[in-house]
């Protein structure tokens, strides 16, 4: 069978170089014993070192015709070839509802869609690797104080400790991207509860960040009364804009926000 065509519409860039598929197939070794799931193989670039790996293997792929190119060249694989769109999928469906790490070369455009799926399933994937655009891995693994600092820097790190492992260049890629990749590796910390209402804290991150150029006095205004505004002037948040805000003090603001959200609708 002939080599796939990559797929504008579906952003598929195919890495070429073996040894950094090789490198990007090895950080699921972090988290070991475990199945992986790979998410758009392509070509199976990674595939084939990940199959080498003495663990279960599935990959989820939406194109048709590397669908049909990975039943050619990966025929042990067989029924753990899935041609669908990872983001419509029921996880809980996969390995008997058991745990494993999720990894794959991702597109672009879907990247953080995928990391949210992973969030709203972090009980299923105690580890997630993978390539994605350098500028999301650097938001996501960036620090308070930092322009880089964002709801998906938050939002993830809440519930994962995310390690940048390195830099991978547009060269090595069919077609090239004209961006700059990353390799990124998120570990499952030892948070079992945030320790305030977890859509809450969502709507606070989100909210805020909206206006991150402004106060919290200001952005806040978007979900709260003028009065319960007032209320919470005497607090230091109130100056402060979110970048500057560690995911505990979100955590602590969250709260403060659902006191005087309860009081409002007294």
């Amino acid at each position: 069978m002939k080599q796939v065509r990559p797929k504008k519409n579906l952003g598929q860039h195919f890495l070429t170089d073996l040894t950094i598929a090789r490198r990007i197939a090895d950080t699921v070794d972090a988290c070991p014993d475990i199945p992986v799931l790979e998410v758009g193989p392509g070509m199976g670039v990674m595939t084939q070192f990940l199959a080498e790996k003495p663990r279960p293997l599935r990959v989820v792929e939406i194109d048709t015709e590397s669908v049909a190119y990975l039943h050619e060249h990966f025929p042990r694989l067989h029924d753990n070839i899935i041609g669908e769109d990872f983001l419509r999928m029921d996880l809980r469906t996969l390995f008997d509802g058991g745990q494993f790490v999720l990894t794959g070369n991702y597109p672009y455009d879907i990247s953080s869609q995928i990391f949210f799926k992973m969030l709203d399933n972090r009980d299923l994937i105690p580890c997630c690797t993978g390539m994605i655009q350098r500028e999301v891995a650097l938001r996501m693994a960036s620090q308070p104080g930092t322009k880089a600092y964002g709801i998906l820097s938050v939002l993830t790190q809440a519930w994962y400790d995310v390690e940048y492992l390195f830099t991978v260049e547009p060269s090595v890629f069919n077609p090239p991207p004209k961006v700059q990749s990353a390799v990124i590796r998120m570990t499952r910390n030892q948070v079992e509860s945030l320790g305030c209402d977890e859509d809450l804290f969502k709507r606070v991150v989100k909210t805020t960040f909206n206006q991150r150029r402004k106060m919290l006095r200001v952005s806040l205004r978007q979900m709260l009364s003028q009065d319960a505004i007032n209320s919470l002037q005497e607090s230091d948040f109130m100056t402060m804009r979110p970048e500057q805000l560690s995911i505990p003090q979100f955590v602590e603001l969250t709260n403060m926000v659902e006191k005087v959200l309860f009081s409002d609708t007294k």
